[in-house]
This record gives C-alpha cells, structure tokens and sequence, in this order.
C-alpha cells in the first residue's frame, strides 16, 4: 500500500479542503448533517476566532496517492491548561477513511506537535473552548445527528480503542418526546417557586441581548455554572461577544427563557436556549452552504417552523437557585412554546455522563438516551500501538 503523506495546512486554499473533506467523506451518509461551511471557516481561522487570544493551532492533511485521505487539528488551549493543571494537546476536526494507518498518522502527527510544544498527553476530540463540539461518536450512528455535535462513522472508536487511548469523559444526549400537556411536576413547582421565591419568566428583545448587556449576562452564567465541570474554561468577552452575534442575535426569542430574582432588581438567575432542527434542512445545502438555495432551507426552519423537532441547547442556572426549582420555571415555559411551534421532539445537547441532576431531570418526561460521545486520552510518551 503507498506511503501515507502529511501535509500541514498553509493557505487559505488548504483550508478549504480541510473543511470540505468531511463533506466529500459523508456525502452519502443519511445520518449525517453538513455543518455550516461559513461558520466552520470562521472558527478556523486565526484571524477570525477570539479563541486564539488563549489557543495556539495547526492543521493537517493526510494524502495517499495525491488523494486527501483524512484530517485533523492539533490544538493547545492554555487557559484550560492553566485552569485543569494539564499540559495537553487537543485534537479535533478528526476524519478519515476506514483505514487505521490513516488514523495512526493523524494523531501520531499531533502528538509529535504538542510535545515539541512542551504537553505530555493528547486528548480529544476537542474544540477550541467548550461552545465547540466536542467527543468522538461511540453510540447513535444510526440516529440523524445535529448540527451541534461531532458525528462520526463506526469505525472510529474502534481504532482508537486498538491505538491505546482510553476513556476520559462521556457525553450523553437524549431524544424527548414533547409532552401533550406540561408534566405536573413542572407546572406545579413552577407555580411554587414565583409564589416563595418571586422568580420570575422574562422574554427579552434582540437589543436587550445585543445592546443592553443580557447577552453578556447570560453567558457569565455559563461561566459560573459551568465552572469545574470537565475541561471547562471561562469564556472572554470577546468569545461571549461572538456567541451572542453569531446565535443569541439570530435566534427565535420566543425559544430563549430567562429566569430573573424579582426579588434582586431582575437579576438573571438562570436561562434555556433552543432552536429549531436545522438537521434536515442541512441535508437539503450543497455542503453546508447558505447559496444558491441553502438559505430558503434554513429560513423555513425559522420562520415557519418546518420541522418537527427543537434542540435544546443551552440550559444553565446559578447554583444557588438549582434547589430553588428555577429548572422548572424553564422546561415550563419552553414546553408551552414547543407545543405551539408543533414541536413532537427535543434533541437535549450533550450532558455529562456523571452530572446526574441533569439527567435525573428527564426522568418526568418520555426520554431516551439515544447517543454517546467520549474524550480520548493518552500520554504522549506511550507510543501509539503499530498495526499490522
């Protein structure tokens, strides 16, 4: 078999072949979602991401007789470095055909990066920060993915599992079916909690979010409540800047809950973010691009809501208002809007396999968990195992 080649990204030519790889790998996959290409190339390039501030990256492609045959990106993040006491390596944006030695070369190339850059582990598939997708598929690859997770063929972890990296962290997404009627669990302790606690719902305007700080607001509760969970690093104000342009600004607001203290001037204690599926309509793109026709997809989503499933994609509250039952006021409120958009299905992004008040959660609704990311980890001295 020839020789396998790889090469490191230089141009911003080889940057759009390092995107479109996965669209050419997947193309005839029907559970697979075509991410959007204008957004992949933003969050690739340095240029463009307010992650670089804190992260360092290259990017390579694997070519086996001229033909590009895989990817990856080696990246460091040293905030979340810094803040786990790690010197690791991520690598993520990690495709390639069904052939080890293909896989082998990709990571043996990050891990040869990071320690010339001082790590001793590799680690993922990662992101830059934690608003990226993140984990590698083990479970589901027969369910329709999201726009919002990595999707992945079969033999992936299998690989991984012969190469001798192991399990760090799994993720679990559940499907659930939006209820006829709001559970009475909910509705009663949502009633509950503004009558003792005087927490409140509140709907918000593009200019509130945009202009007059709530967007900021929301996402300092990411970063509070997110904090110490599995590599979790704060997000900037130019990261939280981003986030808001990028999605809060676009977002139907009718979908985006707020829970406010009354009692503290309406201070934000708690939010949920959801979108309609992009899935389907994402299917209907040439490669995840919004000309000549992706946009009409995309915008029938939005506006009129030709779909029949909703993501869930953020869900955060102050830790102190958790046992206040401000999760209630959310699933609430968002439950009734499901209902009047059609709704039958919400996607619940990835939970943490261990964080069990999240999940317990699902139990009063009709639920499956029905996909399983992991993060990989290994130590760079220990050599990746050959294949035969």
């Amino acid at each position: 078999m020839s020789k396998i080649e790889i090469r490191k990204v230089e141009t911003l030519s080889e940057l759009k072949t390092f995107i479109q790889f996965f669209y050419d790998l997947y193309r005839d996959n029907p559970c697979a979602v075509p991410y959007l290409y204008g957004e992949e190339m933003k969050t690739l390039r340095k240029d463009k991401n307010p992650a670089f501030e804190f992260c360092e990256a290259d990017y390579f492609l694997a070519y086996r007789d001229g033909k590009v045959v895989g990817r990856v990106a080696a990246m460091i993040n040293h905030r979340a470095n810094e803040r786990w006491n790690k010197r690791m390596v991520r690598f993520g944006w990690f495709d390639f055909i069904d052939d080890i030695d293909v896989c082998r070369a990709l990571l043996d190339t990050v891990a040869h990066w990071g320690k010339d850059k001082g790590m001793d582990c590799i680690g993922g598939p990662f992101g830059f920060e934690d608003m990226d997708r993140e984990g590698m598929m083990v479970e589901g690859f027969d369910r329709l993915s999201t726009l919002y997770i990595n999707y992945n063929n079969e033999y992936y972890p299998r690989f991984m599992d012969q190469l001798g990296f192991r399990k760090d962290n799994d993720w679990l997404e559940c499907r659930v079916k939006v209820p006829e009627v709001t559970p009475r669990k909910f509705a009663l302790t949502a009633e509950l909690v503004q009558k003792r606690y005087n927490l409140q719902v509140r709907k918000y305007g593009v200019l509130d979010f945009v202009k007059r700080g709530k967007g900021k607001e929301l996402f300092d509760i990411v970063n509070r409540t997110y904090d110490g969970l599995y590599g979790f690093s704060h997000l900037s104000d130019d990261q939280i800047s981003r986030l808001v342009n990028d999605y809060i600004r676009r977002a139907d607001l009718n979908l985006v809950t707020c829970v406010v203290d009354a009692n503290d001037n309406d201070r934000m204690v708690g939010f949920g973010v959801s979108f309609p599926s992009f899935s389907r309509a994402l299917q209907h793109t040439r490669d995840g691009r919004l000309l000549p026709m992706g946009w009409w997809q995309l915008l029938r989503v939005m506006k009129w809501h030709k779909t029949d499933t909703v993501d869930l994609l953020l869900i955060a509250v102050l830790p102190e208002y958790r046992m206040k039952g401000a999760n209630a006021l959310i699933f609430n409120d968002l439950i009734s809007w499901y209902r009047r958009y059609g709704f039958k299905w919400a996607e619940a992004m990835p939970q943490m396999e261990t964080n069990h008040g999240v999940l317990d959660q699902w139990q009063y609704l009709e639920a499956e968990q029905h996909r399983r990311h992991r993060a990989y980890i290994r130590e760079i001295d220990e050599p990746i195992k050959k294949t035969e």
